[in-house]
């Protein structure tokens, strides 16, 4: 095992071609607001029935906050999806390790399933709160001391401010 290389961009992450893209999943895993909502949305009906399957059986009581589970893309450009819950930010509870567990969860599932490039968002910085630069700060980090087969990691940063904030803490 190596460690992958990194990317950063700003775009769409429904419209990234990688063989698996992570949802920002809640942790019903039946969808939701900012991208779990757009990658239910644009991947189409059949995640959604895919996700009721896991829900049906392992997952009854949900995903717990830093694991990951895949599913098939549906429409989308990518072979899987794979689902992590983010903790919600926390002013008063040093959360880190859960938002660090995100990202090391889905490499490992990626490496579960054989997949070589990955295509992350910026997890937990939307409805939950997390700080846009702490949270690049934790995923860079955390993305690049973990051992892995996939190949490239790809950051994709819905908008500038979010990019310019991954890219200050990109290590050199």
């Amino acid at each position: 095992m190596a460690r992958a290389s990194i990317t950063l961009i700003q775009g769409d992450l429904t419209r990234t071609s990688a063989d698996a893209i992570v949802n920002a999943a809640n942790s019903s895993l039946l969808g939701g607001g900012g991208v779990d909502g757009a990658i239910h949305r644009a991947g189409g009906p059949e995640i959604l029935a895919q996700c009721r399957r896991l829900r049906a059986g392992h997952y009854g009581g949900g995903l717990r906050t830093g694991q990951a589970v895949a599913t098939g893309a549906g429409r989308l450009p990518a072979r899987w999806v794979i689902h992590t819950v983010g903790p919600v930010y926390s002013r008063t509870e040093d959360r880190s390790e859960l938002l660090a567990d995100c990202h090391r969860n889905a490499l490992r599932v990626a490496d579960e399933l054989g997949a070589r490039t990955v295509a992350f968002p910026a997890i937990s910085t939307g409805i939950f709160g997390w700080p846009m630069a702490d949270a690049a700060r934790i995923a860079l980090a955390t993305v690049s001391a973990t051992e892995t087969e996939v190949r490239e990691v790809l950051f994709v940063l819905y908008d500038a401010s979010a990019l310019a904030a991954f890219q200050d803490c990109a290590p050199s």
